[in-house]
C-alpha cells in the first residue's frame, strides 16, 4: 500500500502536533497519535532518522532507554539529561508527541539504589527526588509519562513484583509514585504500564484491582499502557484485549498500546510475515474498537528489525518489526495501513461501556463511597473478564508509612484465579501457560 501510517488517519490535513500539552484532532477510533520508539545510538543512522522523522508516518517517539534511571542519576542526586534531551529536541523539530518512559521500574536501575540498604523512608525520599527533577526538567515536554512499570512478577499468581521498592514501601510505592509526578507536572498523563495485563488470568485481574483501588482511593492516575510484546499466531484475541482495556476505561482512564512488537522464530517464512500482518492488524483493530475512543495511541518498539531488542532477548528470534533490517516496509505494516484505514471509515467505536469518568460512575451510584473497604467497579460489559466487586482495605490505608505485603485486597477474579493479589514473597510456582512472558529488559 502507498498509504502513510498516521496520514491515513487525518489524509491530507496531516497529524496534529503536540501544542500546550494538548492534542486537538484525533484520527480513527479516537487516536491521537501512532509512533514508534527509538534509542539514541540509532539516531547517527540517517537512512533510519529520515524515516523516524516522517510524520506522515511517526506521529510519536518514545524514548526507549534515555530516561531510565539507570541513565539519568546514575550516581545518587546527579542528574544527566543529555539522552533524553536528544530525543525530545527531535520530537520538537519534528512536531512529534512524546510519551515520556519511565520513572518507577525495577530493572535497569543503576547499583547504588539496586543494592542500596534501604528503609522506607530513605527509599522514599530518593524515588520522590528523582521523579521530580526528572519530571521537573521534561515538564511541558511529554504527552504521557510511563510513572510504574511492570509491578507484578511472572509467577502463576502475578504476585507484586519483589523489587527494591516493593521491599522497603510495600505495595504502597505505587501510590506515593503517582502522587508525586502529579505534584512534579499537573498537566501531563500519569500511566501504568505493563505486559500481559490483557491476556486473560491472574495478572490481568490484579492489575485491575490495583489501579481500581488507585482510582477510588483517589491516586492520580491517567491511563493504563499495555506493552504488546507478541509471538506471531500466540497473541491474545482482539476482543480479549478491547475486554481488557475497556475495564480501564470504565474506570474513567484512557489507554494505550504502548510497546507493540510481535516477533517470530527466525528464519521468518512468507506464512509468519503473512500472519505478521494479521497480528499486527488485530492489535491495532482491538484498540480501535475500545469503547468511547478510549485507547488513544499506538506505539511500537522500533519500526525496524535492525534495531529491534527481540534477537538480544528470546535467542532464535526476530523480524518483530513493521520494517526489515533493510529499512524496507514489510506486510507487517499494510496489516496496519489496512486496520487504520478501516477504523477511519467506519467511525467511532462501540459504546458499551457506561462509565467514562470516575465522577460519573460515582454518580450513578456504582461505587460504594471510598471509606468502605468494598468498593464495586463501574459497570462493563457482561462479557469482560472481571468480577463486579473488588474488596480492598479502607482509604485510612493509604498512609506514607511502609504497608506490609498485602492481605486484604481481593482480586477481581475468574473463579479459577486466587482472589488475593499475593505478596511479593508468597511461594507460587512459574507461569504454565502458552502466553508469552515477554518484557523490555535490556530493550534496544
Amino acid at each position: 500500500m502507498g498509504c502513510a501510517l498516521w496520514n491515513t488517519l487525518f489524509g491530507d490535513v496531516g497529524r496534529n502536533a503536540l501544542s500546550g500539552g494538548d492534542v486537538v484532532k484525533e484520527g480513527a477510533g479516537g487516536l491521537k497519535y501512532f509512533g514508534s520508539a527509538t534509542d539514541n545510538s540509532e539516531l547517527t543512522d540517517t537512512a533510519y532518522l529520515a524515516l523516524l522523522s516522517d510524520t506522515t508516518d511517526f506521529a510519536q517517539i518514545t524514548p526507549g532507554n534515555g530516561q531510565k534511571w539507570d541513565s539519568v542519576e546514575k550516581s545518587q542526586g546527579v542528574f544527566t539529561f543529555t539522552k533524553g534531551d536528544e530525543i525530545t529536541a527531535l520530537a520538537a523539530k519534528n512536531s512529534q508527541l512524546v510519551r515520556c518512559h519511565t520513572l518507577v521500574w525495577y530493572s535497569q536501575l543503576p547499583s547504588w539504589v539496586s543494592g542500596g540498604t534501604w528503609t522506607n523512608e530513605t527509599l522514599q525520599a530518593v524515588m520522590k527526588n528523582h521523579i521530580t527533577e526528572t519530571m521537573t526538567h521534561y515538564k511541558g515536554q511529554c504527552y504521557a509519562w510511563d510513572v510504574v512499570n511492570e509491578a507484578f512478577d511472572d509467577t502463576s499468581s502475578a504476585a507484586f513484583r519483589n523489587s527494591v521498592f516493593y521491599q522497603a514501601m510495600g505495595e504502597d510505592y505505587i501510590r506515593i509514585a503517582f502522587e508525586t509526578a502529579r505534584l512534579a507536572d499537573p498537566d501531563v498523563k500519569l500511566y501504568y504500564n505493563d505486559y500481559n495485563i490483557e491476556y486473560t488470568g491472574a495478572k490481568a485481574a490484579n492489575a485491575l484491582a490495583m489501579i481500581t483501588k488507585l482510582v477510588n482511593g483517589g491516586t492520580p492516575i491517567d491511563g493504563v499502557g499495555i506493552q504488546g510484546h507478541y509471538i506471531v499466531g500466540k497473541m491474545p484475541t482482539g476482543s480479549d484485549i478491547t475486554k481488557n482495556l475497556e475495564a480501564y476505561t470504565a474506570l474513567g482512564l484512557e489507554v494505550a498500546i504502548t510497546e507493540l512488537d510481535i516477533r517470530m522464530n527466525l528464519p521468518s517464512t512468507a506464512a509468519d510475515l503473512a500472519q505478521q500482518s494479521t497480528d499486527y492488524a488485530t492489535a491495532v483493530n482491538a484498540c480501535l474498537n475500545v469503547a468511547n475512543s478510549g485507547c488513544v495511541g499506538i506505539t511500537i518498539w522500533d519500526f525496524t528489525d535492525k534495531y529491534s531488542w527481540i534477537p538480544s532477548v528470546f535467542s532464535g528470534q526476530g523480524a518483530a518489526c513493521l520494517f526489515d533490517e533493510n529499512l524496507v516496509k514489510k506486510p507487517a505494516y499494510d496489516g496496519v495501513v489496512a486496520a487504520l484505514t478501516a477504523g477511519k471509515k467506519s467511525g467511532s467505536a462501540s459504546s458499551n461501556v457506561v462509565a467514562t469518568t470516575v465522577a460519573s460512575t460515582q454518580s450513578a451510584s456504582s461505587v460504594v463511597p471510598v471509606s468502605s473497604p468494598v468498593v464495586a467497579v463501574p459497570a462493563i460489559s457482561s462479557s469482560a473478564v472481571v468480577s463486579s466487586t473488588i474488596a480492598i482495605p479502607t482509604a485510612s490505608g493509604f498512609t506514607t508509612s511502609y504497608i506490609p505485603a498485602q492481605t486484604s485486597s481481593q482480586a477481581a477474579v475468574e473463579p479459577s484465579v486466587s482472589s488475593e493479589i499475593p505478596s511479593a514473597t508468597s511461594a507460587s510456582a512459574p507461569v504454565a501457560t502458552s502466553e508469552p512472558v515477554a518484557d523490555e529488559d535490556d530493550c534496544e
